[in-house]
């Protein structure tokens, strides 16, 4: 079923500019959930704990961090299955009343404190295993909370926006996120992980210098949730499910609102479940591009970072630019040639593997300058889709939508492998992810005048 036409903006009414204070206070929270996202999960904390660090003395530290590993991919996965619950009905209930703000708050600073805690998680000779389920518990905390902040704050983005200026200042948070990650990363290299002694006399006894870039990561993450939440007003929007809804409605108001969208928008059903799998295969992307890396073409540990760090360089650059393009010609077009380049550069990544560096590092990068333009576009989109005052809800499934695919890239990664018997293979396990997201999205049609074909879309309703 189609989208009745939506009512298009007079040609003569123009869309008040976002105030530039409130746009920096929205993407402060982008910024500062880097100290969560690259240091936390990706890395610095996860490959401490699953490694040699955590095994007993004489034991087979192949096996212990191979468990160890086993039990943070479980923990996280717990996680996911509850953010998946939760999230819409979580995001349903701030809708009803007008608080999404109050929302991102809680979970903000339960992200805040579970960071912190990570002090206590320390390799003591005879408790490594009761550390490491402590350091799982606390990570598994901190990404409920994180994911359940983020659709409260992905919801705000239509509080200081409009048709002609979402994809824009969804990429200035979007790109804020990786800079900001860059620029934590680049700190805590080098003040206290890369040299012997640190700052301050930091040495890795006892992982001291992981555990300090643990208290600083949270502060960081708490010091920039500060702004939005001061910044960025809040308030009930028209069409907002009644003020006074329980637990048992919320979930009722996200059935009927499935319903709803299968009767009435079923393109909107349709693009959740396309993003779904895409987003997947652009988390596979980073997430797996430094272990072929070191596995295919050849980095050393140290060459491994720095191109972490100028892959995030790019793809912040790319995002933050690429956001003026998606208000332009619209997300729709932003997303899919986002999506054909890095189904083209992947496979030259895969035939190129025996290229050396000088390969890895062109096609990486050109992955990476992709991944921040697809993912911003994604959520600008879906922004525009959000009936009023039904934001964070929308939002809420687009959380779960995305959570229910999250085993696709690791599964077509490992899969690839088994088939080609090499890691590089692995590539072509990413590029099918992608490709397939890709045909699931093309076929998509959005209802007129929301901006999603860009600037003539929203001016006069034309396709």
């Amino acid at each position: 079923m189609g989208h009745p036409a939506a009512e298009a903006p007079p040609d003569d009414v123009v869309e008040p500019p976002p105030a530039t204070r409130q746009i920096a206070a929205w993407a402060s929270w982008d910024w500062g959930s880097a100290a969560f996202n690259a240091v936390v999960t990706t890395f610095v904390f996860t490959v401490w704990l699953t490694g040699s660090s955590f095994a007993e003395p004489g034991s087979d530290v192949e096996a212990v961090t191979a468990l160890h590993s086993q039990w943070l991919g479980w923990g996280l996965a717990a996680a996911g299955l509850l953010v998946a619950l939760t999230a819409p009905a979580l995001g349903t209930l701030a809708d009803a009343g007008g608080r999404r703000r109050p929302l991102l708050a809680g979970a903000s600073a339960v992200v805040g404190a579970s960071v912190l805690a990570l002090w206590f998680v320390q390799p003591v000779e005879g408790g490594m295993a009761d550390a490491v389920r402590l350091g799982v518990t606390l990570l598994a905390i901190g990404t409920i909370a994180f994911e359940i902040g983020s659709v409260a704050y992905n919801a705000l983005l239509l509080q200081i926006s409009g048709p002609r200026t979402i994809g824009r200042i969804s990429g200035i948070g979007w790109g804020a996120g990786y800079v900001g990650g860059i620029v934590l990363l680049v700190i805590l290299y080098v003040g206290f992980i890369q040299p012997d002694v640190g700052w301050f006399g930091v040495t890795s006894q006892g992982g001291l210098d992981v555990r300090i870039s643990m208290l600083i990561a949270g502060v960081w993450f708490l010091v920039f949730a500060v702004p939005v939440l001061v910044g960025v007003p809040d308030h009930r929007r028209p069409g907002a499910p009644p003020a006074r809804v329980g637990i048992v409605g919320a979930y009722a108001a996200v059935g009927r609102h499935i319903a709803e969208l299968w009767r009435e928008r079923r393109s909107t059903l349709r693009f959740l479940i396309a993003s779904a799998v895409f987003r997947d295969g652009l988390t596979g992307v980073f997430t797996f591009g430094g272990v072929l890396a070191a596995g295919t073409f050849g980095f050393t540990s140290s060459e491994v970072i720095v191109f972490a760090i100028a892959a995030n360089v790019v793809a912040g650059a790319s995002t933050i630019g690429a956001g003026w393009l998606d208000d332009r010609y619209g997300p729709r077009r932003l997303v899919s040639w986002s999506l054909v380049v890095l189904v083209i550069a992947g496979t030259a990544v895969f035939l190129l593997h025996d290229a050396g560096t000088s390969a890895f590092w062109v096609g990486g990068l050109v992955l990476s300058a992709c991944v921040g333009p697809a993912q911003s576009a994604s959520r600008g989109l879906l922004a525009r889709l959000a009936e009023p005052g039904r934001e964070t809800e929308l939002f809420g499934l687009y959380a779960t939508t995305g959570r229910a695919a999250t085993f696709l890239a690791p599964a077509a990664f490992s899969l690839a492998i088994g088939i080609g018997g090499a890691q590089y293979w692995g590539v072509l396990g990413i590029v099918a992810v992608l490709a397939v997201g890709l045909v699931l999205f093309l076929p998509v049609r959005f209802p007129r005048g929301l901006g999603v074909d860009g600037r003539r879309d929203v001016t006069t309703g034309a396709a």
